[in-house]
């Protein structure tokens, strides 16, 4: 629906009459063209349109709209005319600078203008004020065209919304602006209806509803052409008594006076802004994250620039007018350069959070406070410089949310650092306590003694005090409270303990142990007093050497088999049963074992030596080996395949004798011949109860049992 404003100016009329040329349409003329030049040809159109000779009995009507809202389009039905009507494919501006031609079967001249808000115009709307003036002063009515929800009351295309409600809405439109304008001394108390009468209709859509349009249409037209409609808009007052023949020289003459009335010359936005576009060309290194050293300057003096132009052009405005212009001047260019300010503050912080990052990075020994401090200071007074270079007079301008913002970030980073640093700080300390703990245990574990654990423990304390002073040493360069200092040295006691329990259980794994039980065993038993390998003779007693030795290496078990906290030694740390437990009962008895078994083999081999010591072979055999078998060694040594065998076999031997190695070659051959034995025994008895008769069977297997346990007991 398209709501028509139909506004006329208080001035005397004759009525608009029918003429001759019934039907007939006449052609259009551009009286004023886009560049503002007023034509010559109109006094040619008059006579063309057969108004020339009229006299007063003429009307003339402008119409108003936004572009694109089809103005063009109601005249040419309204009127009978033919303007230009925009191509639906195009959507471009049709009609440019105001056209004049007259209505079909009436004494109207109808003037189109060219639509308002138009893209081709841009922001200057110096034409836009100039042609209302204009149609204002020579027009009888002013039609102002509008869509329906430019009223703000859009529901449909069918008109859905009253036209009361429109009319109403408009009505207090036009009386709000009327009160804003500035008016004459003596006439501050006049109302809009003083000066103008206002008429309202509403049409369909001409596409939606396209026969109800023409319809209404035909109806709105009886109100241009029929002076007893009780809504006539041509009524007597309104005549401006210029004679159609002098149209010419007094429509000029209006316009000439509009373009040299230098108080209409209202500096357009996009004059008045020509300086403060430049800052264009600040966006670019902004959105890429750099800093303009000199923003704030340039900032400024563009703005001064445009508020001088403006103060220039505009001062001979009403002061009223003038400074209200200048105020919205100022907050636009205030709003655009805000948008820097915003951009440049926000790269600042970027820079001031990357400078504290890489001043607080920690190296060698420092004063983790100090450092942050510092890093803090100077990335807060690199922001705090830089904001308020950039800060404008008369602006409401403040960078305290971003600088809020920046402290908060610097905290989290530092507290993020802080945590990250005593990390570091007490993995450092717990990696020089765990190399001296690994130190003195394994030295304390190598020489066992039955004060061991006293001094372990002591030692454990005495490593652990002197750390836990590097910590709250240290911890004062973190600014670390009191409550925070308690909880360091809990955990590091409790790491600490953990520590020291993991290099015992590693000391103390099976193998391990069973390893120094082996040392402390052999130790005893094969060496002297002085340390040197024991030469076993036929008068020394074995056993008794033997199981003085191996009762000495299993009383280490239960040394080793808890840890033993002094009485004058106080821990902070886990002292129950199982954390001081290391070998439980069945552990003991399983390594006991098996050590037991292991020491066997070192008790035969030190029984051997005994035995191949006494059993000499006399001297005088040596001499008749050599003369029985001086035949077989001249075979051997002239036999390259005798020589080969006999050699590999006489190196093995005598690497064995050179190594003193008889003793577990001789210990291997016996478990071999033992196990060989032993088969043998295992496949006779299997024989004899498969063949021979069970009583028969079960003697021999008591014959050969006792056999097997007198051996044993050998």
């Amino acid at each position: 629906m398209t709501a028509t404003d139909i506004s006329s100016s208080n001035e005397p009329n004759g009525q608009a009459q029918p003429i001759n040329g019934a039907n007939k349409t006449f052609a259009q003329l551009q009286i004023i063209d886009e560049n503002q030049h007023f034509t010559k040809d109109l006094p040619k159109y008059m006579n063309e349109w057969q108004l020339a000779d009229s006299g007063f009995n003429y009307n003339m009507v402008a119409v108003f709209g936004s572009q694109s809202t089809g103005k063009s389009t109601l005249l040419n039905r309204l009127f009978g005319t033919n303007f230009d009507v925009m191509s639906e494919s195009a959507r471009r501006q049709t009609t440019k600078g105001i056209w004049m031609s007259r209505g079909r079967d009436m004494n109207v001249l109808i003037m189109d203008v060219e639509g308002t808000d138009g893209r081709e115009r841009g922001e200057d709307q110096d034409f836009e004020r100039k042609s209302a003036l204009f149609s204002m002063a020579t027009s009888n009515v002013i039609i102002v065209n509008l869509w329906e929800h430019q009223v703000g009351l859009y529901q449909d295309h069918v008109g859905a919304t009253p036209l009361a409600n429109l009319s109403n809405t408009l009505t207090a439109d036009l009386e709000r602006i009327w009160q804003s304008v500035s008016k004459p001394e003596g006439l501050e108390n006049c109302i809009i209806n003083d000066y103008f009468d206002f008429m309202f209709t509403a049409l369909p859509h001409k596409l939606l509803l396209p026969k109800e349009f023409e319809q209404d249409v035909i109806k709105l037209r009886e109100r241009f052409v029929n002076p007893n409609n009780k809504d006539f808009v041509f009524k007597p007052n309104y005549n401006k008594r210029v004679p159609a023949d002098g149209l010419h020289v007094y429509a000029e003459g209006i316009w000439d006076q509009i373009m040299s009335n230098k108080d209409l010359d209202l500096p357009t936005q996009q004059e008045l802004l020509a300086q403060y576009r430049k800052i264009k060309g600040f966006r670019q290194p902004i959105e890429a994250g750099r800093i303009i050293d000199d923003l704030g300057p340039q900032m400024e003096e563009i703005r001064n620039t445009t508020i001088k132009q403006f103060d220039k052009d505009a001062s001979r405005y009403h002061s009223d007018v003038y400074n209200r212009k200048r105020q919205e001047i100022l907050q636009k260019a205030n709003s655009q350069l805000h948008v820097f300010f915003l951009g440049q503050l926000k790269n600042l912080t970027k820079k001031a959070i990357s400078l504290f990052n890489t001043r607080e990075k920690l190296k060698g020994e420092y004063d983790f406070a100090e450092v942050v401090s510092n890093a803090r200071e100077e990335a807060e007074n690199l922001f705090i410089s830089g904001s308020e270079a950039i800060l404008l007079p008369e602006t409401d301008w403040t960078s305290e949310e971003e600088l809020s913002q920046l402290k908060e970030s610097i905290n989290d980073i530092a507290a993020k650092s802080r945590v990250e640093e005593t990390k570091k700080m007490v993995k450092a300390l717990e990696k020089t306590f765990q190399s001296q703990v690994n130190e003195f245990v394994a030295l304390y574990f190598k020489t066992p003694t039955h004060d061991m654990w006293n001094k372990i423990i002591k030692k454990f304390q005495q490593v652990l005090d002197n750390i836990e002073q590097q910590l709250l040493k240290r911890a004062k360069s973190f600014n670390a409270t009191e409550d925070e200092n308690i909880k360091a040295i809990s955990n590091l006691r409790k790491r600490s303990w953990l520590q020291l329990r993991k290099k015992i259980d590693d000391e103390l794994a099976d193998n391990m142990f069973l390893l120094k039980l082996r040392e402390r065993f052999e130790e005893k038993f094969r060496y002297d007093d002085d340390g040197l390998p024991k030469v076993w003779k036929p008068e020394d007693d074995i056993d008794a050497h033997f199981r003085k030795a191996r009762e000495d290496a299993i009383s280490l078990i239960p040394l080793f088999a808890s840890i033993q906290i002094p009485d004058d030694v106080e821990l902070d740390i886990p002292s129950d049963d199982e954390s001081l437990t290391i070998l439980t009962e069945t552990r003991q008895h399983d390594i006991s074992v098996r050590f037991k078994r292991e020491s066997d083999a070192f008790y035969l081999e030190a029984k051997r030596s005994v035995v191949a010591t006494t059993a000499r072979i006399p001297y005088w055999v040596f001499v008749m080996f050599v003369i029985l078998g001086w035949n077989e060694f001249i075979s051997i040594i002239t036999s390259p395949t005798y020589l080969i065998i006999v050699s590999f076999f006489g190196v093995i031997g005598y690497i064995i004798w050179l190594l003193n190695l008889f003793g577990p070659v001789e210990t291997f051959f016996y478990m071999i011949v033992s196990e060989m034995i032993k088969v043998g025994k295992d496949q006779l008895k299997t024989g004899i109860h498969n063949r021979a008769p069970p009583a028969l069977a079960q003697k021999i297997d008591s014959v050969l049992g006792v056999n097997d346990n007198i051996k044993k007991e050998q």
